[in-house]
C-alpha cells in the first residue's frame, strides 16, 4: 500500500476503500448474471417446445376424436 498509518482516520478510510474496490472486482457477481441469462434462455426454449408439442397433440387428438365419431 503506501505509508499511511491504518490506525489514523485517513488510513482507515483508505483501507476501507481498497477493500470495497477489491470486492467489486470479484467476478462471482458476473458469473451469477451469466448463469441467470443462460437459465432464462433454456426456460424460453423449453416453453417454446412445450407450446409446439401441445399444439400438435391437440390437433392430432381432435383428428382421432373425429375419426372415432364418424365410424
Amino acid at each position: 500500500m503506501n505509508n499511511i498509518n491504518p490506525g489514523s482516520p485517513i488510513g482507515f478510510l483508505m483501507a476501507l476503500l481498497h477493500s470495497r474496490v477489491d470486492r467489486t472486482r470479484d467476478e462471482r457477481g458476473a458469473s451469477a448474471v451469466e448463469w441467470v441469462i443462460i437459465a432464462a434462455i433454456v426456460v424460453g426454449i423449453c416453453l417454446a417446445v412445450a407450446v409446439i408439442l401441445r399444439a400438435a397433440l391437440v390437433g392430432e387428438a381432435g383428428d382421432i376424436g373425429n375419426k372415432i365419431q364418424s365410424q
